[in-house]
């Protein structure tokens, strides 16, 4: 079998799982990963045969696609901010909407204070505290998490990137385990903001294989964390300082309500690519 024929059949045998496009991209993911190639080459030598090695990896890796596992999780390579991030079941895939958030905060503080100490909520794979800290390399950087596993994965892959972040693990919403943590200029989270009830509407490659902590809102109130966030800032928030964070496109203006109710006198509203309601910037 050749790289070509190889990308084919993985395209092939992901018909009605994935739209073609993505099933595409999959395959090109995937082919690279197996030969160790760069993508323009496994292009350029797609007439050179896998080894018997190789084959047998891309049938294994077929069955599991089918199974909706996520491609990511598969070769446990994920893309932010033109970064690698190794990831696996136990963290959140990175998403284009959350370097949304990070170009966002980039472009705010570049020129107002690179030296900016950042707190990061709920890290995952670090790769918001990450990609700060490359771009903001001044800024003093720290990241929590409640997953033991996601701080792990998070402090290898800042210490394969380099990236000086100091990780804590705790209960956010606790409120006495968050008093442990100093003063900040910046907060920014993407927390679990996903309501249970939306369980059946999302796709089996994230409902089955993404860490449902990590995805969907604790409790009954879709707005917890950014509840817990808020009351946070107030307390630890240093003077001209803001707080970013990714939300559910239905909730923004809820989110916005939480914030103004608790004092702060600004909440802007960003739009994602998409044309979604996605970001907020609270001053």
């Amino acid at each position: 079998m050749t790289l070509d024929q190889g990308r084919r059949k993985i395209i092939g045998e992901m018909e009605g799982i994935y739209e073609a496009e993505e099933a595409r991209n999959i395959a090109a993911m995937l082919i690279e990963y197996i030969t160790k190639l760069p993508r323009l080459e496994t292009i350029v030598r797609r007439d050179e045969k896998l080894s018997s090695s190789q084959e047998g990896h891309l049938g294994e890796f077929i069955s599991r696609l089918q199974n909706h596992e996520p491609v990511q999780y598969i070769t446990h390579e994920a893309w932010f901010a033109g970064m690698k991030f190794y990831v696996d079941k136990n963290v959140l895939i990175p998403r284009p909407e959350t370097e949304e958030l990070v170009d966002w905060i980039v472009k705010e503080w570049k020129a107002k204070n690179s030296s900016a100490k950042i707190l990061d909520v709920g890290t995952g794979s670090g790769c918001i505290a990450i990609a700060l800290k490359k771009q903001l390399a001044g800024a003093e950087i720290w990241a929590c998490d409640l997953s033991d596993d996601a701080i792990s994965i998070a402090r290898m892959n800042a210490d394969s990137m380099q990236a000086a972040i100091d990780f804590v693990g705790l209960d956010f919403l606790d409120e006495k385990q968050r008093k442990q943590l100093p003063h900040f200029d910046i907060i920014v989270s993407n927390p679990p903001y996903i309501p249970k009830e939306e369980r059946q509407e999302l796709k089996r490659n994230v409902v089955d294989y993404e860490p449902w902590n990590a995805l969907f809102a604790p409790g009954e109130d879709p707005i917890t964390f950014y509840r817990s966030i808020a009351g946070f800032g107030k307390d630890r928030l240093n003077r001209g300082g803001n707080i970013f964070v990714e939300i559910h496109r239905d909730f923004a203006v809820e989110v916005k309500r939480v914030f103004l109710s608790m004092g702060y006198r600004s909440v802007e509203i960003r739009k994602d690519l998409q044309g979604n309601d996605r970001m907020l910037r609270i001053a």
